[in-house]
Parts: C-alpha cells; structure tokens; sequence
C-alpha cells in the first residue's frame, strides 16, 4: 500500500479568520501552478512532529496559484491543529499531499449546502464552483457565534452572496436555521452537510423524516463520534494473514490493526486514524471486519471485502488482506 503523492508548497500567508480558527495560504515554492482539485477535496498536511492531518481546500477550484485552508484550533488537539496555530509561519514550507475528493459535488438540477463551524470549508468551494458553473443552489451557514464563523466577509461580498443565508445563535438579525421547513420538499434536489457531527445527524434525520432519498443526500464530518467505551472495553485480539506471503501477524486488543502492520514492516497509508478518510481502506479476501469507519457506506460495509486497518478490526479470528 502506498500513500498519496507528496510535495512542498510554501505558507504565502498566515491570518486570524475568527475565534480559534486561522487560514493559511500555501503556494509552490517555484510559483509554479498547484495540482488540479475539485471542490469537496482535501489534502493531507504532513507536519514535523509526524502527524498528518486533513484539511479541505476552500478556494475556488479555478485557482490553482495557491490552495486556501481555514483551520480550527480543536480544544481536543492531539497536536495536530495546535502544531499549526502556533508553531507554523508565513514563508515556512510544508510537505503536503496532492488533493483527493471524497467529497464531490454529484450532478443535480440543484444544490442545497449546509455548513456548521469549521464545516464552510468544503462547502465553500462547492458555492464558488457551482457559481462559476451557473448551477441552482442556496447555501446556509450556521455558527454558535458570528466571532466563531470564518469567511463571513467573503460570503457576503461574493457573487453569490444573494443565495447565502447566515443563522448565528448569538445573532438576531439572522434567522435560527429550520431545518424542516428548509427541507420540506427535496424534489430533485441534492443535499451537501458539513459539520460537526450533532449538526450533520440533525440535517440528515431531518432529511430522511422529509423523505429524501439516501442518494441525493450527501455528508462530510471532520472527526468520529465519541467514542463507545464499552465497544473499547469488548474489543479483543485477532490475526491478519497477508495473501502475498502468508504472514501471520497477531493484532493485541490494545492495538489497531494499523499499528501491527506497520511493526511489522508492511507500509500502511493513514490520515485521520479515526476511520474517516478511507486513506488506509484495504482489500479483504477472508474473514469477517469488524466495521468501525465512517467513510464506507453500510451496503460498503456489508461486503466486508475491505476494512479501515486504523480503526477497524475483526469479528473472526483471523482476516486474510490482499497485500
């Protein structure tokens, strides 16, 4: 298994977009162009500490001269946001990824996005493709306060500004988000969530309640829910056999299966390590997984021919990987 395409990019800029959140302004370093990107893609930052994060890209696909990331500090930072906040500077470089879209806009007559928080990110690069494409769609912003919501200007003075809606908590010149009556009728259109992950099960239960179709509606949450600490406390040893060779390699009920392949030597590509991403998804040939990503769909999931190694592990004694 091997990882996405790496390559530097330079930090042109570094500014404060809100409380606790900051964006940064990457570029080549030759002033050469960027690689291409469609909108709802990310891209992996490797930072010096070892981490890797993901970020989605906000500019407009149109511009490839620099990639535009907004940046929350999460007050659960395991190192990651934080190493940014406060250690990364204009005029640094940074090895990042070449862009990958998990997220994709899916042709539809109209569009109907929805952004939490740190959440506009995706969302806002969608709004400035559909516009440059002249396709239908409303865009809503929600934030617990307008000091917490990055990119307000830049919605507001956009060429789709008219299409925007704000709801902020703390705001009563901007309306509270209603969900049912936003999604009352889905007719043919299609649905786009980002957020945290209350505010997407709010908009897709809501969804569904208003009979919309599992196809037309579509999701991107940035961390896993809280963890289900009775599953932890169940979770139990197992075997991964690799197809190539026939190793066996055992997998403790204290470690992911990703961290038992990579000590034993075999290269594992990995993110998020919260089952999100679907950077290390692998092929299974035998064996039942014990599905705990976020990314494959539960029709994905029922195949069982391929598991998260991050996050998820086995239900049977042993998996066989194709590797």
């Amino acid at each position: 298994m091997t990882g996405p395409l790496l390559f530097t990019v330079r930090i042109q800029q570094k500014l404060t977009l809100a409380e606790d959140i900051i964006g940064l302004t990457l570029v080549s370093p030759d002033g050469s162009l960027l690689p291409e990107f469609e909108a709802g893609a990310h891209i992996d930052i490797h930072l010096a500490n070892g981490m890797v994060r993901q970020y989605s890209l906000c500019n407009s696909p149109a511009q490839r001269d620099h990639y535009q990331l907004g940046i929350l500090l999460d007050p659960l930072s395991r190192g990651g946001s934080l190493a940014i906040h406060q250690t990364l500077q204009a005029g640094d470089t940074l090895t990042i990824s070449a862009p990958r879209n998990l997220f994709p806009l899916q042709p539809s007559p109209r569009y109907r996005l929805f952004a939490g928080g740190i959440g506009i990110t995706p969302i806002l690069a969608m709004a400035e493709s559909l516009q440059r494409q002249r396709q239908d769609f409303e865009l809503h912003y929600c934030a617990r306060s307008r000091s917490r919501a990055a990119f307000v200007d830049r919605l507001q003075t956009s060429a789709f500004a008219s299409r925007v809606q704000l709801h902020f908590d703390d705001d009563p010149t901007t309306a509270p988000l209603d969900a049912p009556a936003l999604l009352a009728n889905p007719d043919s259109s299609h649905l786009y969530v980002c957020g945290p992950e209350g505010f997407i099960r709010h908009l897709t239960e809501t969804a569904k309640s208003c009979l919309w179709a599992t196809t037309q509606v579509h999701y991107e949450q940035f961390s896993a829910p809280v963890t289900n600490h009775e599953a932890l406390s169940n979770r139990h040893a197992f075997e991964l056999q690799l197809a190539s060779s026939g190793q066996i390699i055992p997998v403790s009920a204290d470690q992911s299966a990703a961290q038992a392949l990579i000590a034993a030597g075999v290269p594992v590509a990995i993110s998020c390590e919260q089952g999100i991403c679907g950077s290390c998804l692998t092929a299974v040939i035998d064996g039942e997984p014990d599905h705990q990503d976020y990314f494959q769909t539960e029709a994905e999931k029922a195949t069982n021919n391929r598991f998260t190694p991050c996050c998820s592990r086995a239900k049977s004694r042993r998996l066989v990987l194709d590797i």
